[in-house]
């Protein structure tokens, strides 16, 4: 539990913890190319720390120490049958990745995650991997955990998904690397990149066109020595909303993550009004990183939704928090999506909101915000979903009386130490 109280501004430089899917993908890749990586800059929250216990229960030897994580990869095959069952914990992109690096491996393995992970879909890559030939079962038809997957002799499909999805996309990538012939996969909007990214930082050779990526199988992959993780801007986004609504405020966000496929939350941010720019901006490992500073200004609602979603599905919870002191009425659609996080997150953000006063409304894919509304304090609760709490936390700052955010261990998921920091910038 936390108790959260009104502020007068938001001052000064920050940062934020490493990329969570670069972190995730970090160890993946590492462990199954030839040779030793060093990863800078890990997120040590719980999700990423699923993925380095499964690859430790698969033989791989990992060494961690907080946001270092050095990984003795043993390529392709170097994988072992685990002797128990891989559990996931919350992390839906751990589950889901694997089950495509899994169904090359010539043994049986066991899946399960907690009780989130196992209310949330997992056809969307069962689906594809046995068109693949991977032999995979589940409750109802493989559509829930525990998962059972028996691996080798994979072939190569061309596969149209229905969801702009980066697990789905990586996962069939990630079984297509050891398919017979060359996968395609293609979908309705481009999803976040970073395994296509962090595939060619390892040697791999593929081809990302419009509307899809194909890979060719066969292709082993050789370490880079090296790998240096942003700072995660969905994590950002928490703190750059902060100074978007408290008035006077100033921010400076150092070393985040800018990946074009992720940056939809500062095109929003940028059209309802704040002003927002870009320093020092660089590349690093192959993802485009900048410092991003942002200055409060008055904020106007907006429509979003079509190809920018897959952008900011993870940053909508925080944009209902800006839009409801925005003025005018805010649109969130094309968001279907939100229902199948770690919550359904149209009915959580909406439910949390309107105890805040909030005037807000759930549509069938998305949300409508009415602003500019002065919100109350509040008991929220983040219904175990990280991006929830931090959300209701951000909202506490403006409240009229003081905000109470219950179950906020779950924030640990992807920002450990989210408090210290918004008490440092707080004033």
């Amino acid at each position: 539990m936390r108790r959260i109280l009104g502020v007068t501004s938001i001052q000064g430089e920050t940062a934020v913890p490493g990329d969570k899917s670069i972190s995730h993908r970090a160890v993946m890749l590492s462990a199954l190319a030839e040779g030793t990586t060093t990863i800078n800059g890990f997120l040590a929250g719980a999700d990423c720390l699923s993925t380095i216990s499964c690859f430790r229960k698969l033989g791989i030897s990992i060494e961690q120490d907080g946001e270092r994580v050095v990984v003795d990869g043993k390529g392709w095959f170097g994988l072992k049958e685990p002797a128990e069952v891989l559990d996931t914990g919350n992390s839906g992109t751990t589950i889901r990745l694997m089950m495509g690096i899994l169904s090359s491996q010539p043994f049986h393995t066991v899946l399960l995650g907690d009780e989130s992970i196992a209310r949330r879909p997992m056809k969307r890559v069962t689906v594809p991997l046995r068109q693949m030939k991977a032999k995979i079962d589940g409750r109802e038809g493989g559509e829930y955990t525990p998962l059972s997957v028996r691996g080798g002799g994979l072939q190569a499909v061309e596969y149209h998904s229905p969801v702009s999805s980066a697990q789905v996309k990586s996962s069939v990538l990630l079984a297509g690397l050891q398919a017979e012939g060359t996968t395609v996969l293609y979908e309705p909007e481009l999803s976040r990149d970073h395994t296509e990214r962090m595939l060619r930082s390892f040697g791999v050779n593929i081809e990302s066109f419009a509307g899809g990526v194909r890979v060719k199988g066969g292709q082993s992959l050789l370490s880079p020595g090296r790998i240096d993780v942003p700072g995660d801007i969905s994590s950002a986004a928490f703190i750059l909303a902060a100074a978007a609504i408290v008035p006077g405020s100033r921010i400076l966000v150092k070393n985040v993550g800018v990946n074009p496929t992720r940056t939809g939350i500062l095109d929003v941010l940028r059209e309802m009004g704040a002003r927002l720019v870009l320093h020092n901006e660089r590349e690093v490992n192959g993802e485009p990183v900048a410092d991003i500073e942002l200055q409060y200004a008055p904020l106007t609602g907006i429509e979003i939704g079509g190809d920018v979603i897959p952008r900011l599905i993870d940053e909508v919870p925080i944009i209902a928090v800006l839009a409801s002191q925005a003025q005018g009425q805010t649109v969130i659609r094309d968001a279907a999506e939100l229902k199948v996080k770690e919550t359904n997150r149209i009915d959580t953000v909406v439910g949390e909101l309107t105890k805040m006063g909030a005037s807000i409304e759930a549509t069938e894919d998305g949300m409508v915000i009415r602003g500019r509304t002065p919100l109350h304090g509040a008991v929220c609760d983040s219904h175990g979903d990280h991006r929830i709490g931090m959300a209701m936390a951000v909202a506490g700052l403006i409240a009229s009386e003081e905000t109470v955010i219950t179950n906020t261990e779950s924030i640990n998921v992807s920002f450990p130490g989210f408090f210290d920091v918004l008490q440092t910038i707080s004033e």
